[in-house]
Formats: structure tokens, C-alpha cells, sequence
């Protein structure tokens, strides 16, 4: 899909992505402030220096020496063989951002403003433009409803190329194939063409349980973020009454006045996002949760900014 689309055929923004919207983000990333890294790479001299919108390629691992920074140690070298070992880091040359975006039939559910699906796409547009203004290169792959893959690219080309993705892979009919979370951060991994960085975007209600030790291999090849977008109902405890729902064309109306019922609703529909949190604090991985109804550039942002750590 080209990135100029026939407006007729464009989404709404709420059930269906609008690809007018997802270009026109860039000049609210291109009024924002670039966060400064503070580079610490192995090199001669032991030299810092300042870099802005860059970040570090991982370059080998050797035995824990006092001083080394303990956020960087490794863990899985670390088990292996009985021994501290530190990460080292060097300064890339030019950084690459895989967007790595859940495109299955979960996502499209919301009772707020818009879908998750929707959602997700504002916040995968918002992260090429960012990127691209740090000027790392960007790229795109979804799991779930479909296994495409676009390769990282640099400029606002790229960026383009990941928002008129979002829009044409979201106008598709809904799809029932499911793909686990743990073969999708798999296919990352090996499809990753030189990505130092990873932006996870899903509602979790694909995982499993060999999810945790695929994300952890991709985190020792690259910075992986994760967020989680949830609707308000997958979140917080609904208020009592009646809640008409609709999936594959049924509808259903949900009655919900105890508060106990109301917990266990909450529960059931908020299972993924919650899984999802937890997988990503137990790594230790930066991790944001945005609602369907919020504004997900400053968690991008935040997700985004070099060195952070949530």
C-alpha cells in the first residue's frame, strides 16, 4: 500500500486504523524533545561521550570486574557457567528499531474511543516516526493474524512504509489463525536484520508459557520494550449493569451487578495484559500499559528514550 491512500478507502481511526492520522503524527514527534544518552561503550581511553537519539550495540560478554555496572551483567553467561559475567556495549553506527506488533482478533475489541487494534497502530506509527527522527532505521513485524515482515529502512521512507503496513495489514478481514507469543518472539529473532532494538506491542492474551524464555533470548540480542495496550474493562473493575459484546458476528449481553461477578469479569478479560506485565517485570524489561481512550506518545516516548529503565 502506498503511503498517499484514497481517503475514501481510509479508516475511521476508532474501528479501523486511519492512515491520514498515522502520518500526521510525525509532526507531533517532530515537535518533541530528543531525550540525551549518556554512551558508556568499551572502547580506548574509557572515554563517555554524548549522543543523542543513539543507543549501544551489544558487543561481547566477559568475567564481572569491580566497578562494572550490574544492570549490565549476564545472566544467562552468568548460569552457564557459575561466574559473574558483564555485558559490554559499543556504540552503533546506525540503530534499528523492529516494531514487533500482535495482530490477533483480541486486539480488535474496545468499549472506549477505539479498538486495541487501533491503538496499537498509533503507537507503532508514533515509535517509526520517533525513531527515525533519532535517525535509527525502522522496521515492522506483525504476529497473529498474519506473519509479515517489513525490513528496518531509514528517513521518513521508512516511517511511511510501517504506516501505510499498519494500515493496509489492519484493513484485512479478521483472521481465526492464532500464533503463541513464543514462536512469534522466535521468528524475531531470527528475522531480526541487525534490529538493536525491539518495541513489543500486544494485549498478552497471546502468551504462553514458553514466551518467557524466547523473550529472554531476544533480550540478549537486543533491547527489548514492551507495551501492553488494554481497554478500561481489561484494567479496572466495570461498573455494574448490562454490557452488550459481540465476537465472530454473536452478540451477548453480559449482566453485571455483584461485585463479585464484576471481579471475576475483570479478571478473565484482563488476564493477557496482566500475564504480559508480569513476564516483562520478572525480566526486567521495560514495560508501559496504555488504555484504548489514551494518548500513547509519551509512553512511546518513555519506552523509547535511551538508557531507560521501568
Amino acid at each position: 500500500m502506498s503511503a498517499v491512500a484514497d481517503k475514501q478507502a481510509d479508516g475511521d481511526g476508532r474501528i479501523r486504523v486511519c492512515l491520514a492520522e498515522l502520518v500526521a503524527l510525525r509532526s507531533r514527534v517532530a515537535k518533541a524533545a530528543l531525550p540525551r544518552l549518556e554512551s558508556r561503550a568499551m572502547r580506548a581511553g574509557q572515554q563517555s561521550s554524548r549522543l543523542y537519539g543513539r543507543g549501544m550495540d551489544y558487543a561481547e560478554s566477559r568475567v564481572y570486574q569491580p566497578g562494572d555496572d550490574v544492570r549490565r551483567l549476564d545472566w544467562r553467561l552468568t548460569a552457564r557457567s557459575g561466574r559473574l559475567h558483564t555485558k559490554l556495549f559499543q556504540e552503533e553506527r546506525e540503530g534499528r528499531l523492529l516494531i514487533l506488533l500482535d495482530t490477533h482478533e483480541s486486539m480488535r475489541f474496545g468499549t472506549r474511543v477505539r479498538l486495541k487494534s487501533v491503538q496499537a497502530a498509533r503507537a507503532a506509527a508514533l515509535a517509526a516516526w520517533y525513531a527515525v527522527r533519532a535517525g535509527e532505521r525502522v522496521g515492522l513485524m506483525e504476529f497473529g493474524s498474519g506473519e509479515r515482515l517489513l525490513r528496518p529502512q531509514g528517513g521518513a521512507r521508512g516511517a511511511l512504509a510501517v504506516c501505510g503496513a499498519l494500515a493496509e495489514w489492519d484493513a484485512r478481514d479478521p483472521s481465526s489463525h492464532r500464533e503463541p507469543l513464543s514462536d512469534a518472539l522466535l521468528r524475531a529473532t531470527r528475522l531480526m536484520h541487525g534490529a538493536n532494538r525491539v518495541l513489543l506491542i500486544s494485549d498478552g492474551l497471546s502468551g504462553d508459557d514458553a514466551a518467557r524464555s524466547r523473550l529472554l533470548d531476544l533480550a540478549g540480542k537486543a533491547g527489548v520494550r514492551v507495551l501492553v495496550v488494554a481497554d478500561a474493562l481489561e484494567l479496572g473493575l466495570p461498573p455494574p449493569g448490562r454490557y452488550p459484546l459481540e465476537h465472530e458476528g454473536t452478540r451477548r449481553e453480559v449482566v453485571l451487578f455483584g461485585e463479585r461477578q464484576r471481579r471475576e469479569f475483570q479478571q478473565r478479560l484482563g488476564a493477557g495484559q496482566s500475564k504480559l506485565n508480569a513476564l516483562a517485570q520478572g525480566l526486567g524489561l521495560p514495560h508501559i500499559t496504555i488504555d484504548t481512550g489514551s494518548d500513547p506518545l509519551d509512553a512511546v516516548m518513555s519506552l523509547l528514550a535511551p538508557g531507560v529503565r521501568r
